[in-house]
């Protein structure tokens, strides 16, 4: 069993369980990814990463002000296609 959670309908927290799926919408993990140090896909993320303008030094206003909508993101399911 691993520790999951559901993000509140109003967007203002996380309601934690250990379910899988709860209110008919599936958990997500709240552990962090694992890390490698010869991680091979790196140079891939941060080429993703500087061509959609997504790293610090290529924002105008700081981080801690920026505000995501998610739902007008161009994100794919999180594989890199061959």
């Amino acid at each position: 069993m691993h520790l999951m959670y559901l993000p509140e309908t109003n967007g203002s927290g996380r309601r934690y369980t250990l379910k899988k799926v709860m209110d008919g919408q599936v958990t997500k993990s709240a552990h962090p990814a694992r890390f490698s140090p010869d991680d091979k896909w790196s140079r891939h993320r941060l080429a993703v990463r500087k061509r959609f303008a997504v790293l610090l030094a290529q924002r105008s206003t700081p981080p801690c002000l920026l505000v995501y909508d998610l739902s007008k993101a161009n994100v794919g399911a999180g594989r890199m296609s061959d």
